[in-house]
């Protein structure tokens, strides 16, 4: 299946579950910019879990937007756990949703390290408070780290939810 139906389609899903269970849903996105809310008001009826996102493709914004502290950013890197757990708890309450999910990483070309090499992803999920965190490190190739990050998070917010 193309990476954009399957997008597409697992968008849909978490969309009916939303609904299902009447949850709001916000996202706090970096190197995503925005694909993860793309995918999710893309789907008819999005309106009904839906009410604001963020894009916070720099420290600054992370910090004013969504509370991650200076200090978290200064010793972690926003390419972090610890950043993304503040960036979704920050969404969660700004968003005033019951479900955040947040992401940053590196999608290249530059900007890897032997640490953190390029395709390094970070992610969040705040369901009511339980914050649960994931790092992948996809394929080089900037367009297809976002893809296969929104699609990764896409899956697991599902599973997570469905239990």
């Amino acid at each position: 299946m193309e990476i954009h139906t399957k997008i597409a389609a697992l968008a849909a899903q978490l969309g009916a579950i939303l609904t299902n269970k009447s949850f709001v849903i916000t996202t706090a996105e970096s190197c995503t910019g925005g694909g993860i809310s793309y995918a999710l008001t893309d789907t008819p009826g999005s309106s009904a879990y839906i009410d604001r996102c963020f894009v916070t493709y720099s420290n600054e914004a992370k910090h004013e937007l969504l509370g991650v502290s200076e200090q978290t950013l200064a010793q972690y890197g926003a390419v972090s756990e610890k950043t993304v757990m503040e960036m979704a708890t920050g969404a969660r309450a700004a968003g005033k949703a019951d479900i955040a999910i947040s992401v940053s990483g590196i999608a290249g070309p530059s900007g890897g390290s032997k640490e953190k090499p390029v395709g390094t992803v970070w992610f969040a999920i705040d369901i009511q408070g339980n914050i649960h965190t994931f790092m992948q490190v996809f394929p080089e190739g900037r367009a297809e780290v976002r893809l296969q990050a929104i699609e990764f998070i896409l899956e697991k917010i599902i599973s997570l939810i469905k239990e």
